[in-house]
């Protein structure tokens, strides 16, 4: 039986020190078959880099997260630049825009998200888009850098996701449109989640991925404690249960989805 790609994880976490060793080492006995590890600093993306030459089924990305980016420098570019030559490392992110706080300034945060997407486009690579309270910056500044156009996106057609998805379903629309795929995680599960309901109810399932962003947002019947990639098979049913589809079949689609995007061969 195929297993579950996990699209977006932090394993590289703190909340993981006691025991990442044990738990990675069991996770394909729970279900899960690939991991993407997700980089959010310099530092997380180092850390990035390693676990996915120690674990087989782990794969990396690397970017500096908008709330990481406030004394980030040209020479942090390079230095992403070169993390991302390795092997395992599929994708540019976690990138973007965050706006639920005042700090850093929406115009530095604007800057290192477009330098990073311009990195992409020059390495080939998708990107992990984060956008909180900024939907329509995060569009505009997609639609200039990292779209269908002369401007930006892979030639391959492999222009990445827009992780932890939480705009509205005709937004979801467009970006589906233009070649992206929605992240879904354990929001979904939330009683108050309609509007992400909605959004899934609504868009090709050949457009969505699943993502714990572990150690967070963790599914019910365990939201508020600590998320592992294990968990995604109450995503997984939330998914099948509005799509009326077997959950097998949802793992499957969105297991192809994930190796598309990310370009790695199995």
């Amino acid at each position: 039986m195929l297993g579950i790609f996990d699209s977006h994880a932090h394993y590289e976490d703190g909340r993981f020190d006691e025991d990442r060793e044990s738990l990675l080492s069991s996770i394909s006995s729970l279900g899960v078959e690939f991991i993407v590890n997700v980089g959010s600093s310099v530092e997380t993306c180092v850390e990035t880099v390693k676990m996915t030459q120690k674990y087989p089924f782990i794969y990396g990305s690397v970017g500096v997260h908008p709330e990481e980016c406030a004394n980030m420098t040209q020479k942090d570019i390079e230095t992403i630049k070169n993390l991302a030559k390795n092997d395992k490392i599929v994708a540019i992110g976690e990138i973007g825009l965050d706006y639920h706080y005042s700090e850093p300034e929406r115009s530095v945060q604007k800057k290192w998200f477009v330098e990073q997407i311009k990195l992409a486009v020059s390495l080939q690579m998708p990107v992990i888009v984060h956008s909180r309270d900024a939907a329509a910056d995060t569009m505009e500044i997609i639609k200039h850098y990292g779209g269908r156009s002369e401007n930006g996106g892979c030639t391959d057609g492999r222009y990445g996701v827009i992780h932890c998805y939480s705009g509205s379903a005709e937004m979801a629309k467009e970006y589906a449109d233009m070649g992206y795929y929605i992240g879904v995680g354990g929001v979904l599960t939330f009683k108050n989640a309609s509007r992400l309901k909605k959004v899934v109810e609504q868009i090709d399932i050949h457009r969505l991925l699943i993502e714990t962003d572990c150690p967070y947002m963790a599914p019910v019947p365990y939201r508020g404690k600590r998320n592992d990639s294990s968990l995604l098979k109450y995503v997984v049913q939330c998914i099948s249960e509005i799509k009326n589809m077997a959950a097998d079949e949802v793992i499957k689609i969105t297991r192809v989805n994930a190796l598309t995007m990310y370009g790695i061969e199995v």
